[in-house]
């Protein structure tokens, strides 16, 4: 969008001030700007600029105990209540290791970062937005009840900017790796070969990299006995199915900055309208079914026998969410959770390579 004709920060707070009920997003997203100049736009009322150092974040964050991380993205919204404990730092790469809280977040996307104090009610709610240089969302840290306060507003002071400005730089038009690749010259028997002589999940992305494949042209050209396609009722199938035998999965929600991970079973499944809601104790899943175009199940062969994933796109090729069968490194393939991927509805519905 032009920059001439986006409101002023003044016209953004009076907007915020006449729309109190709307989501951050969404009124953002009326108002023709990203989610982050949203948030700037409150610099100086409630609202603090802070330094987007992930690795200071990150091991600052283990003082202030228990919180909600959310990572979020277009079509699929991940909130984990727990620790940041076992947090590994790195120049490119961090990660969060914990038990409830299980990042993994590629530190050159996050671009700007605000603390948040909004009035609700007699009750002050605080949390750390992070986004990325087009102004979207990549991670937010709300504090709970039992958080600790102190050891919050010492971190916030630590990494406060000394630019506080009521507005944001964004990036305009698609961001590196936002548009799925396509590779017309792509040689299948050069897939099938890769992919038959993988021994760990973790070299699949580097495997489309050299191929020069987006991850859905890949399941697309590989072949039935390595991934075939699902009817789309089959996620919310999984959900109640899993949730029924109280099976442990892995559930990965993640966009260009952040991967959020949920490992452990799932109990309350509620579908709202367009939305399946998975509501537990400390693991809340919001999922638009509605924005689902493909369901795949894949097969992938690993040191310890093949595992597999569901992997669910949006009509771009987006992923929009993952799942495993919950195991650790070194374990076989949990047998319910691949008897469970193995029966899920599949569609005849030819797919275009």
């Amino acid at each position: 969008m032009d920059q001439r004709v986006k409101p002023s920060s003044v016209e953004i707070r009076r907007a915020r001030e006449d729309n109190p009920k709307m989501r951050e997003r969404d009124l953002a997203a009326q108002l023709g700007i990203s989610e982050a100049e949203l948030v700037a736009a409150h610099c100086g009322l409630g609202v603090v600029r802070i330094e987007p150092r992930v690795n200071d974040l990150l091991t600052g964050l283990e003082a202030v105990g228990e919180v909600m991380a959310l990572t979020r993205n277009e079509s699929a919204v991940h909130e984990k209540i727990g620790v940041y404990d076992k947090v590994v730092t790195g120049n490119h790469n961090a990660m969060v290791l914990g038990e409830n809280i299980d990042l993994r977040i590629f530190l050159k996307v996050w671009a700007h970062g605000f603390a948040v104090e909004k009035r609700d009610g007699g009750e002050i709610r605080r949390s750390l937005q992070f986004f990325d240089a087009a102004g979207e969302a990549v991670h937010k840290v709300h504090l709970r009840p039992a958080s600790n306060l102190y050891a919050y507003q010492k971190l916030v002071a630590e990494l406060e900017s000394s630019n506080q400005e009521p507005s944001v730089p964004v990036a305009s038009g698609a961001l590196e790796g936002e548009t799925e690749s396509h590779n017309a010259d792509a040689d299948i028997h050069d897939l099938r070969d890769r992919w038959s002589r993988l021994t760990d999940v973790h070299q699949f992305f580097g495997m489309l990299k050299t191929l020069k494949l987006s991850r859905r042209q890949a399941v697309r050209m590989v072949g039935q006995d390595y991934a075939w396609l699902l009817d789309n009722e089959a996620v919310g199938a999984m959900f109640h199915h899993a949730a029924e035998g109280e099976m442990p999965i892995m559930c990965f929600v993640g966009n260009r900055g952040c991967i959020q991970i949920h490992s452990g079973p799932i109990k309350s499944i509620k579908p709202i309208g367009p939305w399946i809601n998975v509501l537990d104790e400390t693991f809340h899943l919001h999922l638009r079914t509605d924005h689902i175009s493909e369901v795949w199940a894949v097969r992938k062969p690993t040191k310890d026998g093949h595992v597999t994933s569901l992997e669910v796109y949006d009509a771009n090729g987006n992923m929009i969410i993952q799942f495993f069968g919950k195991r650790h490194e070194g374990e076989g393939e949990r047998e319910d959770w691949r008897f469970l991927a193995e029966n899920l509805p599949r569609t005849t519905s030819p797919t275009a390579a």
